[in-house]
């Protein structure tokens, strides 16, 4: 086990330090999304935040505890969100799944997810602790989905509920070089999501327990 298999929850205990944690990842963020990937590094982080780099380094001794700590933040505000516009009583889990796929969609045309998540896959590509923290982050995405999966449509087994979730999630992750922020079909989104809202719905409630395996026995 390496010094990067496992990163602080959240680095800054003090007050002044919780401030200097809050200016570095603001930076880090802002490196990622304005420059890339190839500029995603502890001296460039601590430039644009205005830090020593012995400064940025105390907190995150390596940049995979940067990427750590942003994904963590960042599935902790997604959850935020999803408790108080989808987790709701009154609501379907139909409705729920709706809402998850259209907040889903509408985020991938912002400019912070756009181009994060795209950098993000960059330095997965070349980083395994960062592949492994990403895998786990869009995990996390597919539990979301599979729960309502599951319940919409309780005969499936839990291996066709996570091939749907996976299906669904990577169907809409799949649009972001076309439909993400300044992309070139970016104005067809509000089209494409209320497609992707009804139809992953009718996929869901129509799918009948071993469909499946058998749309792809025949593909063989």
């Amino acid at each position: 086990m390496t010094d990067t298999d496992l990163a602080p929850a959240r680095p800054g205990i003090y007050s002044r330090g919780t401030e200097t944690v809050d200016t570095i990842l603001k930076a880090a963020l802002d490196v990622l999304i304005g420059e890339g990937a190839e500029a995603f590094t502890i001296r460039r982080v601590a430039a644009a935040c205005g830090l020593r780099v012995g400064n940025v380094s105390y907190h995150f001794p390596k940049k995979e505890m940067l990427v750590q700590v942003l994904l963590d933040e960042i599935m902790e505000k997604y959850d935020a969100k999803l408790e108080v516009n989808v987790r709701q009583p009154e609501l379907s889990d139909e409705d729920r799944l709706r809402l998850v796929i259209i907040i889903c969609l509408d985020d991938i045309c912002t400019k912070r997810t756009t181009r994060l998540f795209t950098e993000l896959w960059a330095l997965a590509n070349h980083n395994d602790f960062i592949a492994e923290r990403v895998r786990s982050f869009y995990a996390k995405v597919h539990c979301v989905i599979g729960e309502y999966v599951q319940r919409i449509n309780p005969a499936l087994s839990a291996d066709e509920v996570q091939t749907l979730s996976l299906f669904i999630s990577a169907s809409m992750e799949g649009t972001t070089p076309f439909l993400g922020f300044q992309k070139p079909w970016n104005a067809k989104m509000p089209a494409i999501t209320a497609i992707s809202a009804a139809w992953f719905i009718h996929l869901v409630k129509s799918m009948k327990p071993g469909e499946i395996a058998e749309l792809t026995q025949a593909l063989n």
